[in-house]
């Protein structure tokens, strides 16, 4: 029999993993074993998971989502396990969740997930491949494609060792989606929603049409960043996917200037940063990197210009990254 091993990433969020956790220890067909990651958490997480016996964890510098599961399905793979059933803490599966995963059989092994849903109102929506539709709404047992990866997202061994890991040096947002599209497109990998495993998640925070506070916006960064390696593993052709990838600055952009009511200038100004960054493959910068430019550029005491930034871009483009520059990545 094929062993199962749940994979939950948590940073500071005690409260909501042991809801996670329970929801698994809750499971019509359990899983064999439960695995947490955590991400350098400062609250009681780690007082609490010396207290759980049933769970295995490994505690590490916060490495984001992309390096939680980077950790977590490396141990899960070198450690016998068949299937890796990857979450966040701020979710938690239906009951019967990873048995409707599991009776699910297809003609090659395929990437399954569980169909997301609003955790608060329980009416959110599912992917197919035209639109978003409601739960209530599904007939078929499954859907092609994924909305949420790494919401109930289950992945066989044999996929790992095909496509590899997440990748730890894009961190966070985005790094699901390049893990996704390179076992979809780069590898030619089934994957299909099981509409009757059910994992409740809260809606999506972030709109492009809110208003969002500058200083504070740090994960901008990698949004703006990974945005050119989602790209690279959605298309084959590279100059396809810089074109698209500087498509999507021009539209950000016009969305700023659209839509963002409060520090309009500066938030294009920073866009460039992140924008040189991935053309480099520059992994190094941190949240706290970060948050101390955007507090430097909202104070007045850092002076950003757009020239160097530009000139930054060209050298990213036409001129090879210095060795050792980069972050080691795993694709």
């Amino acid at each position: 029999m094929e062993k199962v091993i749940a994979l939950v990433v948590s940073y500071n969020r005690q409260a909501l993993l042991s809801v996670c956790i329970n929801a698994l220890r809750n499971q019509s067909r359990k899983p064999d074993a439960i695995l947490v990651i955590n991400n350098g958490s400062t609250d009681n997480t780690e007082e609490w998971l010396k207290s759980q016996p049933d769970i295995i964890y490994i505690t590490q510098e916060n490495e984001g989502s992309g390096g939680g599961f980077n950790t977590g399905i490396t141990w899960a793979h070198k450690n016998g396990y068949s299937w890796t059933w990857c979450m966040d803490d701020d979710g938690y599966p239906k009951e019967n969740a990873l048995e409707a995963l599991l009776e699910i059989e297809t003609p090659q092994r395929s990437l399954l997930n569980c169909a997301v849903i609003n955790k608060e109102n329980k009416k959110s929506f599912v992917w197919n491949t035209n639109n978003y539709q409601t739960i209530d709404d599904v007939k078929e047992p499954l859907i092609k494609g994924i909305g949420h990866p790494f919401n109930g997202t289950l992945i066989h061994r044999s996929i790992v060792e095909k496509v590899g890991v997440p990748r730890s040096s894009l961190f966070l947002w985005g790094d699901e989606t390049e893990y996704y599209y390179r076992i979809v497109n780069k590898h030619q990998i089934p994957v299909y929603t099981v509409s009757r495993s059910i994992h409740y998640h809260p809606a999506a925070a972030f709109s492009y049409k809110n208003d969002w506070e500058f200083k504070s916006s740090w994960k901008m960064y990698f949004y703006v960043r990974n945005r050119l390696h989602i790209h690279k593993a959605k298309f084959s052709n590279k100059p396809v996917a810089i074109t698209h990838y500087l498509f999507f600055i021009i539209a950000f952009a016009g969305t700023i200037m659209l839509y963002q009511k409060t520090d309009k200038i500066k938030k294009l100004r920073f866009l460039s940063w992140p924008l040189a960054h991935a053309f480099k493959n520059d992994y190094s910068v941190t949240p706290a990197v970060i948050l101390n430019k955007l507090d430097q550029q909202q104070s007045g005491a850092y002076h950003f210009s757009l020239i160097t930034a530009v000139r930054n871009l060209y050298h990213a483009l036409f001129i090879p990254a210095a060795p050792g520059r980069s972050k080691t990545a795993t694709a």
